[in-house]
């Protein structure tokens, strides 16, 4: 029989290390082009599902955060005026940390739930609760 050891150390060579960038959630970029007047997101349900929220909350906030008028037309977000992809990756960021991140662990494993008239954020690794804008 093999030691202990030599059977650990060569468990350990066949476990695939994983690379840790230091935070498990990551936003995905908005990926999109400007043609004329309008601009177009592409990949706007994908990150609506990398963030576990409904399309038409993140579409509202981010219509009203933006100050323009916009339709969802399938799989892509088209808002009505010529928006830097820098102000809307930094309105991503602002609702994932109103709406998705967990104040008191920073973990994205939240769900929105309302209570009479009043939303609130559950943390599902936490337990913690906390009051959120329900009107967007």
């Amino acid at each position: 029989m093999e030691s202990y050891e030599l059977l650990l150390n060569e468990a350990y060579g066949k476990v695939k290390q994983v690379k840790e960038s230091g935070e498990r959630f990551e936003i995905p970029k908005i990926e999109g082009r400007i043609e004329g007047k309008k601009t177009i997101l592409t990949n706007f349900l994908q990150i609506t599902s990398y963030l576990r929220r409904p399309a038409e909350h993140f579409q509202k906030f981010m219509l009203k955060e933006l100050a323009t008028q916009g339709q969802l037309e399938g799989e892509r977000l088209i808002l009505n005026n010529k928006i830097p992809s820098a102000k809307i990756n930094q309105k991503i960021e602002e609702y994932a940390n109103e709406f998705v991140l967990c104040r008191e662990c920073k973990k994205p494993d939240t769900e929105i739930i309302k209570e009479d008239r009043v939303s609130f954020l559950h943390c599902l690794a936490c337990g913690a609760k906390h009051s959120i804008r329900s009107k967007i």
